[in-house]
C-alpha cells in the first residue's frame, strides 16, 4: 500500500509541475505630457493590459508614474482624467497612480500654494527616478 501511495504522490507531483506557472506582469506607464490624450491614452493602455492579462489567466501589476507636466493627470482641480481615475480606482483595478515629489514642489512653488492631488495619487520622490527603479526590479516599460 506504500508504494501506491508512493507511485500516487509522483504522480501528482509530476502534474503540478507541468500546469504552467500564474504569470505576475508588472508594467509601468510613464505619463510626462499634460495633453488630455495622453492620459486617456495612458489610461486605455492600461485597461487594455489588465484585460488581456486576465483573459489570459495572469494577474498584472501596473505602476501610472506621472512627472512634469503629466502631474496634472493626478491634480483634483484640474484633471481632465479624475472621473476615470475614481472610478478605476472604485473598480479594484491592480493600477498605482505615482505623482513625482519634485515636480509637486515645483508647481507649488509657481502656484504659491500645493495643488490638490486626487485621493488616488501616491507620491514618490522623483517620478524619473521611481521608472528607473521599477525597471530594475522587472517593470516593462510603456509610454503612450
Amino acid at each position: 500500500m506504500v508504494k501506491g501511495g508512493l507511485r500516487l504522490g509522483l504522480a501528482l507531483a509530476a502534474m503540478v509541475w507541468a500546469l504552467p506557472a500564474m504569470a505576475n506582469e508588472k508594467i509601468a506607464i510613464q505619463v510626462n505630457s499634460a495633453d488630455p490624450q495622453v492620459m486617456n491614452m495612458a489610461l486605455n493602455n492600461a485597461l487594455n493590459m489588465i484585460k488581456y492579462y486576465k483573459d489570459k489567466g495572469e494577474e498584472v501589476q501596473i505602476e501610472m508614474v506621472t512627472y512634469g507636466p503629466g502631474l496634472n493627470m493626478l491634480r483634483a482641480d484640474t484633471s481632465p482624467v479624475k472621473a476615470r481615475i475614481e472610478e478605476m480606482a472604485m473598480l479594484g483595478e491592480p493600477i498605482h497612480f505615482r505623482a513625482c515629489a519634485n515636480t509637486l514642489a515645483g508647481m507649488t512653488k509657481k502656484l504659491g500654494k500645493e495643488p490638490p492631488m486626487v485621493e488616488e495619487a501616491e507620491i514618490v520622490p522623483s517620478g524619473a527616478a521611481y521608472l528607473v527603479d521599477l525597471q530594475r526590479d522587472g517593470y516593462a516599460y510603456l509610454r503612450p
